[in-house]
């Protein structure tokens, strides 16, 4: 089962990069979107998450209140890996279900935290990594979101460094302000090809 890890900081670009591979028939397993999944409305993890937590962080449609739990991550460790314990095994157990369901010569796992969780590389066949410089993550995430520089640098501070990703890629796509969608197009041809080969051997 050939995989590719795709990872970047905020801001890089990864559901772009993701987003290309896809159109080229490669099958995309997002743990952000499992995680999603796992704690909308009628989620797995929702009961778990207010017999933990308690009713206050739970929105008033049963999903949980992201912004209140963002607030208390960021503000308590313990809370945040309370919160892990609960959610981590559970995206785990649902990315290894597609992961062995999916079709296709090999497939790619979108996770955002895939250095900091110190487990994925051992889990995926090669780690890519899309890279830009911190000051092009900062614009984008003000541009996207709305925060402020302040919001997105506390963000960066709890990913792991640029430095620390490119040491554990096997791959990287660089997209930086120069790069284009055609430029970064060009990244996932090239890339694709050798994944193909790669599983192919």
């Amino acid at each position: 089962m050939f995989s590719i890890g795709l990872t970047g900081g905020i801001g890089s670009g990864k559901s772009t990069v993701a987003d290309l591979f896809a159109a080229r028939g490669v099958p995309l397993i997002d743990t952000d979107l499992i995680a999603h999944q796992i704690t909308a409305p009628g989620g797995v993890a929702m009961p778990l998450i207010a017999s933990e937590f308690g009713q206050d962080f739970i929105a008033a449609n049963g999903s949980l209140d992201r912004a209140k739990m963002r607030a208390l991550v960021f503000a308590d460790d313990t809370a945040k890996t309370r919160l892990e314990a609960i959610v981590h095994p559970l995206i785990r157990a649902e990315t290894e279900r597609q992961r062995h369901a999916a079709p296709g010569t090999y497939h790619i796992v979108v996770v955002p935290l895939l250095v900091e969780s110190g487990e994925w590389k051992a889990r995926v066949s090669r780690v890519l990594v899309v890279d830009c410089p911190v000051e092009t993550q900062i614009a984008r995430v003000i541009r996207r979101n709305g925060f402020t520089r302040d919001q997105v640098l506390a963000i960066i501070a709890k990913q792991a460094s640029r430095e620390a990703r490119i040491a554990a890629a096997d791959d990287i796509i660089v997209n930086d302000e120069a790069a284009t969608l055609d430029t970064l197009a060009e990244h996932v041809d090239t890339l694709h090809a050798r994944y193909l080969a790669l599983a192919a051997a």
